[in-house]
């Protein structure tokens, strides 16, 4: 048996996190679709290995989260992407829910889907080189409506804690992604409530299907104000109640919190993940990372645009903003990092 919490430390390493490259095929095309080239299985391929393939940055890249593509897929020189990661010391992972989709009786409110047939599922990513598995469930607040509603919490709980216990049994370490949408003019503090409430409902549900806690990650929203609030919560303050709400939730046998980034622009989730590790803060029991995708991913899809003669440019772009978060999990990032590839 594989040892998963050995997995799960070296997901969050210090000075490294988890680049999310698991976009399904309609979200990819949407990133696409913004800079103007078609999303065929060649662009998507081609896009990926930029990534992959961008030299040193294994230095803070620690894991991939993957889509059931990707996996499949192989590098220009015929080399599975699996492989290719593991040869540069990165873990491959595997986004394995199918999707948000409306909960029954529930309007506004979403359940994840996936459970079904997911045993197999996994028995084959893993042969396929996955090491780790991802499963993201949604939480809508909308106070005007009561959302969410416990039911809804509950549900993706459950659903979050099955999915988590098949990924152990299957040798896999699971990351357990309950998020808070930012859509919506709630304040702070309602997504401090609303988040507490989740993770409390998370690790109850955790519990009763005996997972490991030792040998998982979470991945949550940090507690923010809603995206068209009137009152934006500053760095300081988000960093503050974030913690807050993870020293009230969540159990310290837990090795490591992966942040999303959940719509913030580059520079703000740096910028929140910078300020909790700040040198001076109070110790946590849980080394906090990130798990970004777009946060990530824009600069150096804006800088390739398609174009063969852009990899280069786009590979520094990335490297650049995967070395600044690097930098946030010391709390040593700064405003004058940003400006280091003006010229990209």
């Amino acid at each position: 048996m594989p040892d998963l919490n050995a997995v799960a430390q070296a997901l969050v390493a210090e000075g490294k996190g988890i680049l999310a490259a698991d976009e399904s095929t309609p979200t990819i095309k949407k990133r696409f679709d913004s800079i103007s080239i078609e999303s065929t299985v060649a662009n998507r391929r081609a896009y990926r290995e930029l990534l992959f393939r961008t030299p040193g940055v294994a230095d803070f890249i620690s894991g991939v989260i993957l889509f059931d593509e990707t996996l499949r897929q192989e590098a220009a020189d015929g080399t599975p992407f699996a492989k290719v990661l593991d040869d540069l010391g990165v873990i491959p992972g595997i986004k394995v829910d199918k999707g948000a989709k409306p909960l029954a009786g529930a309007p506004g409110e979403k359940i994840t889907e996936g459970l079904d047939g997911l045993r197999e599922r996994l028995r084959e990513y893993h042969d396929l080189g996955a090491r780790f598995t991802k499963w993201r469930a949604v939480i809508t607040i909308a106070s005007g409506d009561g959302l969410p509603t416990p039911n809804c919490i509950d549900a993706n709980a459950e659903a979050l804690a099955r999915y988590a216990a098949l990924s152990q049994e299957a040798g896999l370490v699971p990351i357990v992604e309950p998020e808070i949408l930012m859509d919506g003019d709630h304040t702070i503090q309602q997504c401090l409530d609303v988040s507490e409430a989740t993770l409390q409902s998370v690790f109850a549900a955790l519990s009763r299907r005996r997972v490991v806690l030792e040998d998982m990650l979470l991945k949550p929203n940090m507690v923010i104000s809603g995206a068209s609030c009137p009152q934006q919560a500053d760095v300081e303050t988000v960093a503050a109640m974030t913690v807050r709400c993870l020293r009230r939730t969540v159990p310290a046998a837990v090795p490591g919190i992966v942040f999303l980034s959940g719509g913030q622009s580059n520079q703000r989730a740096t910028a929140h993940l910078n300020a909790m590790n700040r040198p001076g803060s109070a110790a946590n029991p849980w080394q906090l990372s990130f798990s970004y995708g777009r946060a990530l991913q824009e600069p150096p899809l804006n800088a390739w645009r398609g174009e063969t003669a852009n990899v280069e440019k786009a590979q520094g772009a990335f490297h650049h903003r995967a070395r600044l978060n690097g930098a946030a999990r010391y709390g040593t990032y700064g405003d004058a990092m940003e400006k280091e590839l003006a010229g990209v």
